[in-house]
């Protein structure tokens, strides 16, 4: 089956670093805004930091907000950043809530869930992003759905995270709350499986989740999707010296053009928790295409690396379009 190329609908909402995008796109592109919008992110992260200039370019004000300096007031309903009060923007954007993942992400965004019921615009839903945060509840949802995944075992019991590791022959332990492959390890059906798994769990990993290692490509695919639409796909291509292909371990970003059954699955692992931007994570086999994660946060960079293209400028477009529904 041919690859297909960049979505032709989506063609219209396309803008490129270099500048250029379609004519047809000019009446869609948001030059400026007199919308108040605010950036969840952290200070240090690339991606924050240009989806906060991002929203500079296009309203003239940047906000950059990081949820460790925010203050909930449960009694009135009202929460600061510094000296701002975030329900006097028009909409918060939530690019990231924490440096690192972990399970005081969950705490921060219900407070955000609590914010979003009181009334404040929050870009993605945090019930869509809570769904998709921790590995163990986006792969359940994704089950539920009946999307094809690795073979995966989850418990506490080492004794039974030993058995899956034989019947799989090589898998991967995966911690809850992680991103780029940090804290994984491989586990072998050997005679040093058991001491893996038991450093593993040690680790502050409680719950073992383990899945089958499976035989790729040397890459895996990210595809891009912006309020439910299909966007662009890059793949995530290893060096060769790594079990892994992310960019921390040595890989590198390449564009791709996936076949229509992939941007199918994609589109249908996505649909299940209604996010505004997100990266679906997807590896080709030799029994067909099966989904890793649907990201709660989605990322830039594979965009910019791979098709040159500035997605914080697509994301705060479709935002300020949402805005004036």
């Amino acid at each position: 089956m041919e690859g297909h190329g960049r979505n032709s609908g989506f063609l219209d909402k396309l803008w490129f670093i270099d500048g250029y995008y379609p004519n047809s796109a000019r009446g869609l592109m948001i030059s400026h805004s007199s919308k108040r919008l605010g950036v969840i992110g952290v200070a240090d992260g690339w991606s924050s930091n240009r989806l906060a200039d991002a929203v500079s370019e296009k309203t003239g004000r940047r906000h950059l907000i990081q949820m460790d300096h925010v203050r909930l007031d449960v009694h009135s309903g009202e929460a600061y950043h510094e000296d701002l009060r975030l329900s006097s923007f028009d909409a918060l954007i939530a690019k990231k809530i924490g440096a690192s993942y972990s399970p005081l992400l969950t705490e921060r965004m219900k407070m955000l869930k609590f914010l979003h019921d009181q009334g404040t615009r929050i870009f993605s839903n945090p019930d869509s992003m809570i769904a998709a945060m921790d590995r163990l509840s986006c792969t359940l949802e994704l089950r539920r759905a009946g999307i094809p995944m690795p073979p995966t075992v989850i418990t506490e019991d080492v004794d039974q995270a030993v058995t899956a590791a034989r019947e799989f022959g090589k898998a991967i332990l995966k911690p809850l709350y992680t991103s780029k492959a940090r804290g994984m390890a491989v586990v072998e059906s050997n005679s040093d499986a058991r001491a893996t798994i038991e450093a593993f769990q040690s680790a502050n990993n409680p719950l073992i989740y383990i899945q089958k290692m499976l035989e790729l490509p040397g890459y895996d695919l990210g595809l891009v999707f912006l309020g439910g639409e299909y966007v662009e796909t890059y793949a995530r291509v290893s060096n060769g010296n790594s079990w892994n292909t992310t960019i921390r371990s040595g890989g590198r970003y390449e564009p791709h053009a996936p076949t229509a059954e992939v941007i199918d699955l994609a589109r249908r692992a996505q649909d299940e928790f209604k996010l505004d931007f997100t990266c679906v994570d997807i590896a080709e086999t030799s029994d067909g295409p099966v989904v890793f994660e649907v990201s709660a946060f989605g990322g830039f960079r594979g965009l910019h690396q791979a098709h040159g293209m500035d997605a914080a400028s697509l994301y705060v477009d479709y935002v300020l379009r949402e805005l004036d529904r």
